[in-house]
């Protein structure tokens, strides 16, 4: 797989994702949004980055369990039932992110929703990945 990241001049200096990614290759797995949940199915974590650790960790592991790696990421999508909150917490947010999955960013976008299917659940990421 071959994945280019376009960011033109014309367009304001991403921080944390790429305006576009072309991405080439043989699979395509689309992520099921992932939240905080433990193995049990219960929400962990009592802070927005605690829950976003967790629901990153686990979009990666259904990358992972389907062959692929954080770098084949294509597109994320973050939703979030506050981004007041999330804006504030983005640093570390950001810092999270790159210790996890590096700075091979996806195209993102971050949509505030006024709640997820587990009441509990802060952030949910969902995505698209390319594989060789």
């Amino acid at each position: 797989m071959s994945t280019e990241r376009v960011n033109p001049p014309e367009l304001s200096r991403p921080a944390g994702f790429s305006h576009a990614v072309v991405a080439s290759g043989a699979r395509v797995v689309f992520l099921a949004g992932q939240t905080a949940l433990d193995a049990d199915g219960k929400v962990v974590g009592r802070t927005l980055p605690e829950q976003f650790e967790r629901a990153l960790a686990n979009l990666l592991t259904a990358l992972a369990a389907a062959g692929g790696a954080p770098s084949d990421l294509a597109r994320v999508t973050v939703y979030a039932t506050d981004v007041e909150a999330y804006r504030a917490h983005a640093p570390e947010l950001g810092r999270l992110w790159r210790e996890v999955a590096g700075r091979d960013y996806p195209a993102m976008a971050v949509v505030q929703v006024v709640r997820l299917w587990d009441a509990e659940a802060m952030v949910e990421l969902d995505g698209f990945a390319v594989l060789p």
